[in-house]
């Protein structure tokens, strides 16, 4: 016996040492997003705002043409990307909202493989509870929060988890440099009218979003100095566009579609580009299987694994959208709106379109330089803010022909065929997800009421005790 146990502890040993191994190659994973930044900007997608490091990182990396979310705005969108499902299904698809308690997210997923899971920067999610990152900073990444966890995991060989929430360019759109976009020589989307208060928001708007590159720059960096770069996924995303008319709050591609690119070397071919699309509820999969697990069936998401290595330029077929004006700010009681994209075209369907569309744009400085200039009798302005605010039940786009969707085909006899196949397919994925339109949007919200109702009883009863 004295005899084995030397043998048995060698073995031992060697088990441990494997085991420490196998983590040890397990990729790290970094997911850096921006906040209410239109994809088109960035440098790498055609814009005008100077984004070096995502432009490099793209050099390194694959650049997705064709990622999309599922909703508009901040809240359900990052719900989307921590559980891998679709909002309505989840709970949140208002926005200040939280999912239902039982609902796993990514935290659940990579902790017992062995990873430590941290979100740094702004967060919009809840239950806090539920969701059990090690948290830290406040609307941005605390990048020496950040410099120490990715020292403790480099020297303990520990994989990593890392989301780096900014909290740029959103609103009010004052960090950066602006003198580098000077309002008079920025080239303005054809959609949105031209009045000097837009040129200067828009000139804000595109210096925060240099400082937002920044942010990327430094995270990339403190991989290198911690020699984790070999062995980490990096991913950067767009989220929804930007806070002006038809892009955040709305279910054009604007407000939509979402830049992303990903670096993870030997695996992701450098410089490559895809049109496969791709959906948020898709990162937490991909990160599941890149780290050895096995996506769980209730995920609407599907792992992007075949995409990021080049073994496929196909993933979806049709990408959804859904908007809920509950509980924004200035925004419609009711006001719901889905759509559902193929790769040629978009079908929009605004369920209570007999109202005005309100939201935060709506009484920001810039739409209200636009329905000035609209009493002046500017043209521009005037169809613009009436398309805003006034929606017909149908929109359908031909997104090749037309993609900043601004020509609507839906009275168009001979598109009747599309519209029809996509309206079938739409209602499919809202039955699918338990999704009843209207009625949907009236009870938005009452889980979060029920839990805040027991949170202040439990309270009361504390007190009395």
């Amino acid at each position: 016996m004295k005899r084995l146990l030397p043998i048995v502890l060698g073995l031992a040993a060697m088990a441990a040492s494997h085991a420490c191994a196998a983590d040890a190659a397990k990729p790290n994973f970094l997911f850096i997003i921006a906040d209410d930044c239109t994809f088109r900007d960035i440098g790498c997608y055609g814009g005008q705002a100077h984004t070096p490091n995502i432009d490099k990182l793209a050099g390194e990396g694959m650049r997705m043409t064709h990622c999309f979310q599922a909703a508009p705005m901040c809240s359900p969108t990052r719900h989307n990307i921590y559980t891998g499902q679709y909002p309505v299904k989840t709970g949140a698809y208002p926005n200040h909202t939280e999912t239902y308690p039982d609902v796993k997210n990514i935290t659940h997923y990579l902790k017992p493989l062995g990873y430590r899971v941290a979100l740094s920067g702004k967060t919009h999610i809840g239950p806090r509870e539920v969701f059990d990152f090690e948290y830290s900073g406040n609307r941005n990444p605390d990048m020496q929060a950040v410099d120490q966890l990715m020292s403790q995991c480099a020297s303990e060989n520990t994989p990593m988890c890392l989301f780096a929430c900014s909290n740029e360019p959103h609103t009010p759109w004052n960090q950066g440099d602006p003198s580098r976009y000077p309002p008079e020589s920025i080239k303005l989307p054809p959609y949105i009218p031209d009045t000097p208060v837009v040129r200067d928001g828009y000139s804000r708007y595109l210096a925060e979003i240099t400082y937002f590159d920044d942010q990327v720059g430094q995270l990339l960096q403190m991989l290198d100095k911690h020699q984790l770069s070999d062995n980490t996924l990096v991913m950067v995303v767009s989220e929804q566009g930007n806070s002006m008319p038809f892009a955040k709050w709305t279910c054009y591609d604007n407000g939509l579609q979402s830049a992303m690119v990903v670096r993870w070397p030997g695996k992701v071919k450098p410089g490559s580009v895809t049109d496969a699309m791709v959906e948020y509820v898709d990162v937490t999969p991909t990160f599941v299987d890149a780290a050895g697990g096995t996506p769980a069936p209730a995920l609407d998401g599907k792992s992007m694994m075949g995409v990021l290595t080049g073994a496929t330029d196909e993933h979806k077929q049709y990408v959804y959208g859904i908007m809920t004006t509950k509980g924004i700010i200035n925004g419609n009681d009711s006001y719901p709106i889905r759509s559902v994209r193929s790769r040629t075209h978009k079908l929009i369907l605004n369920l209570q379109p007999d109202q005005t569309f309100t939201n935060a744009c709506t009484k920001s400085p810039e739409f209200l330089s636009m329905v000035e200039a609209a009493k002046d009798g500017d043209e521009p302005s005037e169809r613009a803010v009436l398309r805003y605010q006034h929606r017909p039940a149908v929109e359908f786009y031909d997104v090749i022909n037309d993609p900043l969707e601004m020509h609507n085909l839906a009275d168009h006899p001979e598109f009747a065929d599309e519209i029809a196949v996509l309206r079938k397919e739409l209602e499919s994925w809202m039955k699918s997800q338990g999704d009843q339109g209207v009625e949907t949007e009236r009870v938005a919200n009452a889980h979060k009421k029920k839990r805040t109702q027991a949170k202040n009883a439990g309270k009361r009863k504390k007190r009395r005790q």
